[in-house]
């Protein structure tokens, strides 16, 4: 069997990923700060950890973790440049330090799926298929459980990769298949609510399919990317160092998500003015016509579907759900 080669190489990938690491979790700090100053209705309902809003408490498992995936980082951070500087072969013949942010990471990449798996539920209204993914994204965080206790257990990389190298692999491909999976039906569900919808909403809904793409396909590459190295460059553990960064653009994707809310808010409400302007009438006196004029003002117009909505109290989210 090929025994690892571990190189100084390899230490600038491990400490140029941490500090990308690091700087994804200060993006996620400052959306976290966008998202309570933006949505003080949510804000309470994290205060009171209402059980019913699913999305509260997606959107705080996700911040807990990301909080506990960067405390990793920085502990691996501290042992790759000072406890262990100097020692490469370390790399080779103990478990990575940074294995331990792999339980953490699990939770977030399902916390993330299990949000779009919910908007998949609210837009189709059809149960079978969000169970479907919701019982594979579960078996995923299964697998992540696994080859994390067998990481800390581990004694050398090479056996490690011997024993759970496929299961590693298995749960980056379900990962991006997930999310290839999610962003297809999201997409194609968009373009169904598109073709039945008027203008102003057609073009919501684009704003809303062009992100869902461009998140889908950030996630599905970190995926693939990470399985590209697990597979062609194994023994360079470059694949952990890929790894180190992908929770990060998963909570972004899920912040970023909550946080277009505001911004197809804007979008919603822009509407037709308020216009005035001179019509002339034609006003019989004496049996005479004179031309006189009346002021005629003409309110913004409004569908069918937002004067119910407006007149019922209910309120539409980024995807066009009524709650």
């Amino acid at each position: 069997m090929e025994q690892y080669r571990p190189s100084i190489n390899i230490i600038d990938f491990f400490l140029g990923a941490y500090q990308i690491g690091v700087f994804l979790f200060g993006i996620v700090t400052a959306q976290t700060y966008t998202y309570f100053v933006t949505f003080p209705e949510d804000s309470s309902k994290l205060k009171t950890l209402v059980r019913e809003d699913k999305r509260t408490v997606i959107f705080l498992m996700t911040l807990s973790c990301e909080v506990a995936h960067i405390l990793c980082i920085g502990h691996a951070l501290f042992v790759d440049t000072i406890s262990d500087y100097g020692h490469l072969e370390r790399l080779a013949d103990a478990a990575p330090k940074s294995i331990d942010m792999t339980i953490f990471a699990g939770i977030v990449t399902t916390c993330s799926q299990s949000f779009f798996t919910l908007r998949i539920y609210k837009l189709s209204n059809q149960l079978f298929l969000s169970i479907i993914l919701e019982a594979v994204i579960f078996l995923r965080l299964v697998a992540v459980a696994v080859v994390t206790v067998a990481g800390l257990r581990m004694t050398s990389v090479g056996s490690y990769e011997a024993q759970w190298g496929w299961l590693l692999a298995t749960t980056w491909g379900v990962g991006a298949g997930c999310d290839l999976t999610i962003t297809g039906v999201l997409v194609t569900l968009l373009l169904r609510r598109r073709a039945d919808g008027r203008k102003r909403t057609a073009m919501l809904v684009e704003k809303i399919i062009t992100w869902t793409i461009e998140t889908g396909m950030l996630t599905s590459a970190c995926w693939i990317t990470m399985l590209a190295c697990f597979l062609t460059r194994k023994y360079t553990l470059l694949w952990l160092a890929v790894f180190a960064v992908t929770p990060g653009v998963f909570s972004n994707s899920l912040l970023a998500s909550l946080n277009s809310r505001a911004r197809l808010r804007t979008m919603n409400e822009i509407s037709l003015p308020y216009v005035n302007w001179t019509t002339p009438v034609f006003i019989p006196t004496n049996g005479n016509a004179s031309r006189a004029s009346k002021q005629i003002e003409a309110e913004p117009q409004r569908n069918d579907r937002e004067y119910d909505l407006h007149h019922s109290g209910r309120t539409e989210d980024e995807t066009g759900i009524v709650r």
